[in-house]
């Protein structure tokens, strides 16, 4: 087995998105791995503090142990709480879809 695996890093905002591939030593965990990307260097709004981060869609923390072909994704905040959108909707009124049909 090697000693080293391969780790995608990704960021995105509205207007970039930002995808490095990095080779670390087995046993690496995700800080490690984002500090590794340059991404906390290209993007300052980045606060590892507060952006929350996942494996593939499933929430993590920083001291994660990472395998090898992981991919660690750097989330932005929320604009908005979608239960709240959902609550204001509903009291307007306004009728929810789910899917393209028609209600």
């Amino acid at each position: 087995m090697s000693d080293q695996i391969s780790v995608e890093v990704v960021y995105a905002t509205p207007d970039k998105q930002k995808l490095v591939t990095v080779r670390l030593p087995s046993g690496a965990t995700a800080e490690g791995a984002i500090t590794q990307s340059g991404l906390l260097n290209e993007f300052a709004e980045i606060d590892l503090a507060h952006n929350k981060i996942g494996i593939f869609g499933k929430a993590i923390r920083l001291d994660t142990v990472l395998r090898d072909r992981d991919r660690v994704e750097i989330y932005r905040p929320l604009i908005a709480d979608p239960k709240e959108v959902r609550r204001r909707r509903v009291a307007e009124g306004k009728a929810m879809k789910k899917g393209g049909g028609e209600l």
